[in-house]
This record gives C-alpha cells, sequence and structure tokens, in this order.
C-alpha cells in the first residue's frame, strides 16, 4: 500500500514546525551604503603619489596635496552615504549636522583641480606661465559630476514636526549608550567560538532594536523603556562577557543552555515591551479621533 512520505525536511512538515514569528537570517539585512563605487574613489591618489615623486619640489607638494584630497574627499563620501543611509532608514529623523558628501563633491574638484595644475606646471618652463583655466575647469567638471553621481546630503529633518526635541536629544542619548551595550555583547560572543549562538545573540540584537526604533518615533515612551534599554541590556551584556570566557575555555552545554534560554527571556520581554508601546499609540490615536469627532457633532458637522 502506498505511504506518504513525511519527514523533516518534507514540504507538509516546514510549515508546521516554523514559527512565523520567528526571524529569518537575512532578515534586517543591509547592503552596505558605501559600496564600490565609493570604494572605487580610493584608488586615484595611489598612482598620483608615485607619479609625484620624480616632479621636483613644486610637482611633488601639489601632487601629494592633491592625493590628500582626494583620499580625504573618499573617506567623507563614505561617511555620508553611511549618515544618509541611517537617516533614510528612520521615520523621524534630522538632517545631518556635518555635510560629509557636499565637502566631499569639493574636495574631489580641488584635487582634481591641483591634479591638472601639476601637468600644467611640467609642461610649462615655470610655474608662473602654467594656465589656471583648464584646472578650474577640470576642478568644476569634477565636483558636479560627483555630485549628480553621488547625490547632496539631506538638507532637512524628516518627521519631526511636533516632536519635542529636547526630549529627542535625551532618547538619542541613551539610544547610543544602549547600541554601546549591543556592541559589547558582539565583541563578546565573538570569543565563545560558535557561530550559532552568535546567530542567536544577533536575533535578540534585531528585537532590541525594535524597541530603539519605536522609543525613536515617540520620544514620550523612554520613561516606559529606560530600564530596559540601560538595566537590562547592560545585565545582558555583562551576562555575554561572562558566558563567552567560561565557553571559550569549557565548552560546558549546561552554560550555552542557560545562556540560550536567558536570550529567550529577554527577547520575549523586549518584543512585549514594543508591542505594547505600539497599542498605547494606536490608543491614544483612538482618543484623537474620538475627541475630533465629538467637536464636530457639536459644531453641526454630520460624519456619516
Amino acid at each position: 500500500m502506498a505511504k506518504r512520505f513525511g519527514g523533516k525536511f518534507s514540504p507538509q512538515d516546514a510549515s508546521a514546525d516554523q514559527d512565523p514569528s520567528s526571524r529569518g537570517q537575512f532578515d534586517r539585512a543591509r547592503v552596505e551604503p558605501a559600496g564600490a563605487r565609493a570604494n572605487l574613489l580610493f584608488l586615484p591618489a595611489v598612482p598620483l603619489v608615485f607619479l609625484s615623486l620624480n616632479d621636483g619640489a613644486i610637482g611633488m607638494t601639489i601632487g601629494l596635496v592633491a592625493a590628500g584630497l582626494l583620499t580625504a574627499a573618499a573617506f567623507l563620501l563614505r561617511e555620508g552615504l553611511r549618515a544618509e543611509a541611517a537617516y533614510n532608514a528612520k521615520r523621524t529623523a534630522r538632517r545631518p549636522a556635518f555635510p560629509r558628501k557636499i565637502l566631499s563633491s569639493i574636495l574631489t574638484g580641488l584635487g582634481t583641480a591641483l591634479t591638472s595644475y601639476r601637468t600644467e606646471i611640467l609642461d610649462a618652463e615655470t610655474a608662473i606661465q602654467a594656465s589656471l583655466l583648464a584646472p578650474i575647469l577640470f576642478g568644476t567638471v569634477a565636483a558636479a559630476l560627483h555630485s549628480v553621481s553621488f547625490g547632496l546630503d539631506p538638507m532637512k529633518d524628516k518627521g519631526m514636526e511636533g516632536i519635542d526635541t529636547f526630549q529627542q536629544d535625551r532618547v538619542a542619548r541613551v539610544v547610543e549608550d544602549a547600541e554601546t551595550h549591543l556592541s559589547q555583547m558582539t565583541d563578546a560572543i565573538k570569543r565563545a567560538g560558535d557561530r550559532k549562538i552568535e546567530s542567536r545573540v544577533e536575533r535578540f540584537q534585531d528585537t532590541a532594536r525594535d524597541l530603539f526604533r519605536t522609543v525613536e518615533e515617540d520620544p514620550r515612551d523612554l520613561a516606559g523603556a529606560r530600564k530596559y534599554l540601560t538595566v537590562y541590556l547592560q545585565g545582558a551584556r555583562d551576562a555575554t562577557v561572562k558566558f563567552a570566557d567560561v565557553y571559550a575555555r569549557t565548552r560546558d552545554a549546561q552554560a550555552l543552555k542557560d545562556y540560550s534560554a536567558l536570550l529567550d527571556d529577554l527577547e520575549q520581554n523586549f518584543a512585549a515591551r514594543t508591542r505594547k508601546m505600539l497599542l498605547d499609540d494606536r490608543s491614544d490615536l483612538t482618543v484623537e479621533i474620538d475627541v475630533l469627532r465629538d467637536r464636530l457633532q457639536r459644531e453641526g458637522v454630520r460624519l456619516d
């Protein structure tokens, strides 16, 4: 008699074993904003340095300065792209205080202009006879193309209407400290040498960052979440450090089990706190809608 195949890896059993609320391996995965295009801009300075070494005092100095400007522009561009990605990932965010991408375009233009001027000096008999027109044109075009290719920095705040900036600054400081705790957890758990438990820590960190984003979007939630962002995360960091030291030396299975259970409890508590804050926000919205409906009805506006 025919028998239906089943087992751990069969399709019909996969849906039953999987937890729909669990995160996938690539959940919240983000592409590195400073990709190949930005990293390639570090290359032009390398040959420029070597080509300038035998060009005399003036040519070498101008070439090295130009290489330094191009390298600084590449660094600023990379940081500017990362700052822009962080700005776009948040619903409420302030514009970057330092316009890195704009300054990167300016430095690229200056570096290109100096490189062109160095060539003009080598072709002319004296530095005085060198023309400035070509360097200015090359630098202007380079700066313009750089801006077109990578864009400008965000120039205005996003979603900041009605938000207390003082309270948001407090949230930013608390979240920064919480991110420090998460970074220390990541560094500590690597000493354990177990990729599976590292992935488990990453999943907990994703849950913790959900709470961070919720508090950032509504700073009024800071009072209820402060204990999670400070005391609980600090305790999780300390437990991670101790576990990594013990497990790296002994490979104690019971220690691994206890630490995994701790992460499960922390993740459930952080997720529950995030859900509660979202429900509170929804309740506030419902109250605002009801108040507005009552006011309109008192003023004779009929709502169908």
